[in-house]
């Protein structure tokens, strides 16, 4: 027997987040999750007109072939996978993992040979700009753990931020979007944070379920060379197998001349992956009112109620302040009174502090009004 909540997500992957059309080709990557769900978006993809393409990875045979650092390998299965994506307009991801730290052990030269022949041709130059995408994870007892949650629970949960009303949040955050494009001067405050830089004349976007799910953010990018100051982050972070915390980045001109973390040394190597990973690509304030502590997957932290993200290396096509990295991670600073506060300031003035949104316009952004 099928969970009819398989087709409740289903219908907003494919009529809200990806707006499938006839004749369109989508391709489905499924991770370690249910073929029920597989066969779910199947369905609503030809019931939507759509042509359904998919493919089925499981993440230890993904470590396995990351892990040789074979050169001729990862340049064969990125140039097939670069084809595959271009013959498509639109792309699902389902990642599921019985085991987030997999790829914890592999070499750091294999994974930047993954980053620079499969990862940045397939996803950042032709899925990112090319398709109509949205990527998820998958709800499994792993993930629960994480989220230091029960199993049923945590599914209960999965269901109801995946399918919250994603039309709602997109007409709330216009005037957020508006304001952003209308900004010139950014400063972030909080426990050992005192950050500035522009965002003027670079976009705006909002997120309201159209390119992950959840969703729940609005992102742009600062202008590459005026970060000035130290940024602390207070929420733990999963990158390469590795989860770090405290990670504090000191910026000159635009540039990480200082970082430091837990694993410092692994941290500065992922730095150093090439010169675009020392600066930043996005600027992002998350306001998901169903999510409100970290749970160590940045698919849900990034959009946490109260919290901003900021993140080293590729900056996206939408927002685009011109840097060109292997890497994109998402780092965040959760701002609420209960992990110490802070602010948020366009131009002078003050729009979010301790990680509400003190402008009327805004208030519809504010968990208890977006539920």
């Amino acid at each position: 027997m099928y969970d009819t909540r398989y087709y409740d997500l289903a219908n907003v992957l494919v009529g809200h987040s990806t707006q499938i059309q006839s004749g369109e080709k989508v391709l489905i990557e499924a991770f370690d999750i249910p073929d029920d769900m597989v066969i779910a978006l199947i369905r609503t993809i030809r019931d939507a007109g759509g042509v359904p393409l998919v493919t089925v990875k499981h993440q230890r045979l993904m470590r396995e072939l990351v892990h040789a650092g074979d050169t001729a390998a990862m340049q064969t299965i990125g140039a097939c996978e670069s084809h595959r994506m271009e013959l498509v307009q639109a792309y699902i991801a389902l990642r599921g993992s019985q085991n987030v730290m997999e790829m914890s052990d592999v070499p750091s030269e294999a994974m930047r040979l993954y980053e620079q022949h499969w990862l940045k041709p397939v996803h950042f130059d032709i899925r990112v700009p090319k398709t109509k995408w949205v990527v998820l994870r998958w709800p499994t007892p792993s993930m629960a753990q994480q989220a230091q949650m029960g199993t049923e629970a945590f599914e209960d949960f999965y269901f109801d931020v995946c399918t919250l009303d994603y039309g709602s949040m997109a007409r709330a955050l216009v005037p957020l979007k508006e304001l952003m494009d209308r900004t010139d001067q950014v400063r972030l405050t909080g426990p050992g944070t005192d950050l500035t830089f522009s965002i003027k004349d670079i976009a705006s976007v909002g997120c309201s379920g159209d390119r992950n799910i959840p969703d729940g953010e609005c992102f742009t990018a600062p202008v590459r060379s005026s970060v000035n100051g130290t940024v602390q982050f207070n929420t733990p972070t999963l990158y390469h197998g590795t989860t770090f915390t405290e990670i504090r980045l000191v910026f000159e001109d635009g540039r990480i001349v200082e970082a430091t973390s837990n694993h410092t040394e692994k941290l500065n190597d992922i730095l150093n992956s090439d010169e675009g990973a020392r600066y930043i690509g996005e600027f992002a304030i998350g306001f998901n009112p169903y999510i409100t502590t970290p749970m160590l997957d940045t698919l849900f932290d990034e959009k946490i109620a109260g919290s901003f993200h900021f993140t080293p290396g590729q900056a996206y096509e939408e927002a685009d302040n011109g840097n060109r990295s292997v890497v994109h991670w998402d780092m965040v600073m959760r701002q609420t009174s209960d992990n110490g506060g802070g602010t948020i300031e366009f131009d002078g003035a003050v729009i979010r502090q301790d990680g509400r949104f003190v402008l009327t316009e805004l208030d519809g952004l504010n968990p208890d009004n977006s539920k």
